[in-house]
């Protein structure tokens, strides 16, 4: 009789436990950032993630020919922790800062202040959770850096790590929303409760945020 190899069972969990994970982000979950949450629908990505989007009837790409990046911000104001430090908040971001403008500027120009013809770009970094890898014994709340199961045996397991954006776009020459989205994202899986959290941990998720972003579609009317 063959047994499975153990190595093939590790990543069969790991590939279980990550498929549970909510990528949506709840109701319950919002920030307050944006002023309107009442028309987001469920959509999907440039890169098929799910996410929670409203477009203005009005919107066009056409319309604007650059795009004004701020720099996000953080919605309310982070309490850093054990895990999840000042520095590494600090350090997200303005790596996504970054890597909007880096992305962006690859279709449409980017421009430091904002024109009459040109697209604002707002955001905030609404969550960073660090969480016991497969367990769901807390509620997320914004901005609670570290929520994670209180016992013994959870200090030495896996933790699932995830960042939550609330992004707005506005139209420069009206100062009128015309997009909004909302989104989760899971980072690396930290080893265990005394792992640090790093902007490494976080890179691929940002990455990704900034290429939807660039390819952004709204779609057929």
């Amino acid at each position: 009789m063959r047994y499975a190899n153990p190595l093939c069972l590790a990543l069969l969990t790991a590939l279980l436990l990550s498929g549970c994970a909510s990528q949506t982000t709840k109701p319950t979950e919002f920030s307050g950032y944006l002023a309107d949450y009442s028309q987001l629908q469920p959509a999907t990505s440039a890169t098929g993630a799910p996410v929670l989007r409203w477009i203005s009837p009005q919107f066009r790409n056409e319309r604007y020919t650059a795009v004004y990046v701020e720099k996000p911000t953080f919605y309310p104001e982070p309490v850093p922790s054990d895990q999840v430090s000042a520095q590494t908040l600090e350090s997200v971001r303005d790596y996504l800062h970054q890597a909007l403008i880096r992305e962006l500027q690859g279709r449409m120009t980017v421009v430091n202040e904002p024109t009459m013809d040109s697209l604002v770009l707002r955001s905030a970094i609404t969550g960073v959770t660090v969480s016991t890898e497969g367990l769901k014994a807390y509620e997320v709340i914004p901005v609670a850096l570290v929520l994670a199961a209180a016992t013994t045996a959870a200090g030495t397991r896996d933790r699932d790590s995830a960042i939550f954006i609330e992004l707005e776009g506005l139209d420069a020459r009206t100062s009128e929303p015309v997009l909004r989205v909302v989104r989760k994202g899971h980072g690396l899986a930290l080893e265990n409760s005394s792992t640090q959290l790093t902007l490494e941990d976080l890179k691929p998720v940002l990455d990704v945020w900034a290429r939807d972003a660039r390819d952004f579609q709204p779609g057929p009317r």
